[in-house]
């Protein structure tokens, strides 16, 4: 072998190193992007791309709630039941089970999942239904929803009693089948 057939040997093999080390800081930082790209994710975002699926969620102050999820909003999220419908506040959701694993980044919801939870309070209260108000401590109350403000709504109970409940203090709210 000639000195230069030695040389080129040696460069051939500096050149294989060299693209060894640039794929594997190429992957390296392909992870980090990919994790950094997932990091800006949000929950209501993997439960947006579950709308029409069954769902398990775990609330606070109510406990597991399970059924078709129906629609999701800023900040709230509808789940159709056998018996009830469920308006959960996404704040107050702990767990979710069985999502898919992709996502709706919320610049492909449509412009309806842009309505806050007032708007499906609103509609409840316009509805007359008798339902149950879940607080996040775990507390209840039963009536029909009167009215809604900018933070609050109220709720007519036993006894034409009214009760404001602060929107931040709500985890669900169940309609009731009375039937």
């Amino acid at each position: 072998m000639t000195w230069e057939d030695e040389l080129f040997d040696v460069l051939d093999d500096l050149e294989q190193q060299a693209e060894a080390l640039y794929d594997a800081e190429r992957s390296l930082e392909l992870a980090d992007r990919a994790r950094a790209a997932y990091a800006e994710v949000s929950m209501a975002s993997r439960l947006m791309a579950a709308t029409g699926t069954r769902v398990r969620l775990e609330v606070r102050g109510v406990g597991p709630v399970g059924g078709t999820l129906e629609r999701v909003g800023t900040g709230w999220l509808l789940v159709r039941g056998p018996a009830q419908d469920w308006v959960l506040r996404t704040a107050a959701i702990t767990a979710a089970h069985d999502l898919p694993e992709r996502s709706v980044p919320e610049v492909a919801w449509p412009a309806t999942a842009r309505l806050a939870v007032g708007s499906a309070l609103r509609r409840l209260a316009d509805s007359g239904e008798r339902c149950v108000l879940h607080l996040v401590d775990g507390s209840r109350h039963d009536g029909v929803l009167q009215r809604v403000g900018a933070d609050f709504v109220e709720v007519v109970g036993a006894g034409r009693r009214v009760v404001l409940v602060a929107t931040d203090g709500l985890a669900a709210v169940q309609s009731r089948d009375d039937g």
